[in-house]
C-alpha cells in the first residue's frame, strides 16, 4: 500500500510530485532507461559523498537554487558552473544542485556543468548532490548518467519500501543518498532502511514553513551510525553552531549563499574558519 503524502492532494508537495511524475513519463518516451544504463558505462566516476562530508569541522553543502515555491525567483540567471566554482574555492565539501524545472527552475544541465567545472578542483573536489523529488528509479539512473555522486531521497514523497529499494539502487550504481526527514515517523523509516546519511529538513514541505528546532528535536532519534545534515533556514555561524551541538556534521545552505556577494567568504564564516 502506497504511503500517502502527509496532507491534502492540493498541497505544494503533492503538486510538485504529480508534475514530476508527468515529467518522467515524457522523458521515458524520449530517452528510455535502457539508454541511460548504457550512458552510465561512460559516465564520470563518483566519489563517496558521505566520506567527503566527514571531517573535524562541520561540512558545508552549498546549494545552487534558482527559485523556490516559497521565495519565487532567487537568482534565476545564475551561471551554475561559475557558482559551483565559487563554492568549491570557498571550501564547500558538497554542492547541491536543484534540478526540478517547474518550481525551482533547475535542470540536469546545471548539475552536469557544475560537475564539469569542479572535476579537477584541488585538493579534493566537492561531492555533487542531485536535489530533486525522486519518485521513480528512472531518476536515479538519470542522476548517475549526469555525473551525480549522490541523490536526495525525500521520505515524504515515498513509502518505506521505496526508500529501501531506491537506496539499494543508488548504492549499486556507486552513489550515496541523502535521506531527508521532517518527522519522527520519517526518521523511523530512514533508520529501518539503514540510511547512512540523513538530512533533517527544518522546512515542512507541506506548508514550506521553517522551524530550526526540528533538527535538534529529531537528531535525538537518529541512528548513531548515520551522519546527520541539517537542511533549510541556515544563514549564520550561530545557526551552524546550534546544530553542531545537536550532533550534526554537515549543513546545507542555499538561499543565503545564492544571494551572498562573496559565497566563498560566507562559507568560511559558516564553518567558523578564523579570519586572516
Amino acid at each position: 500500500m502506497k504511503k500517502s503524502l502527509r496532507s491534502n492532494e492540493h498541497s505544494i508537495l503533492n503538486r510538485i510530485v504529480a508534475q514530476r511524475r508527468r515529467d518522467i513519463d515524457e522523458l521515458k518516451l524520449k530517452l528510455p532507461q535502457a539508454t541511460l544504463e548504457r550512458q552510465i558505462l561512460s559516465a564520470p566516476s563518483t566519489i563517496n559523498f558521505k566520506h567527503r562530508l566527514e571531517g573535524t569541522q562541520t561540512s558545508i553543502i552549498a546549494e545552487i537554487k534558482r527559485a523556490s515555491p516559497s521565495k519565487g525567483d532567487i537568482a534565476i540567471t545564475i551561471d551554475a558552473a561559475e557558482q559551483a566554482s565559487r563554492y568549491a574555492k570557498g571550501g564547500a565539501a558538497g554542492i547541491s544542485i536543484l534540478t526540478e524545472p517547474t518550481w525551482f527552475k533547475g535542470s540536469l544541465e546545471d548539475l552536469y556543468s557544475a560537475r564539469q567545472i569542479v572535476e579537477h578542483h584541488t585538493p579534493k573536489r566537492p561531492g555533487i548532490l542531485r536535489k530533486d523529488f525522486i519518485v521513480d528509479e528512472y531518476q536515479i539512473f538519470e542522476s548517475r548518467a549526469s555525473g551525480a555522486d549522490a541523490i536526495l531521497l525525500i521520505v515524504a514523497c515515498l513509502n518505506a519500501n521505496e526508500v529501501s529499494r531506491f537506496l539499494k539502487i543508488t548504492h549499486d550504481l556507486g552513489m550515496e543518498a541523502l535521506v531527508e526527514v521532517n518527522t519522527e515517523q520519517e526518521m523511523e523509516i530512514a533508520t529501518k532502511a539503514n540510511a547512512g546519511l540523513i538530512g533533517i529538513n527544518n522546512r515542512n514541505l507541506e506548508t514550506f514553513e521553517v522551524d530550526l528546532n526540528t533538527t535538534q528535536e529529531l537528531a535525538k532519534d537518529a541512528p548513531q551510525k548515520a551522519l546527520l545534515a541539517a537542511l533549510s533556514g541556515i544563514s549564520s555561524r550561530e545557526d551552524v553552531a546550534r546544530f553542531e551541538d545537536a550532533g550534526v556534521k554537515a549543513v546545507l545552505v542555499g538561499e543565503a549563499l545564492m544571494l551572498a556577494d562573496d559565497p566563498g567568504k560566507l562559507i568560511k564564516t559558516l564553518i567558523g574558519k578564523p579570519k586572516i
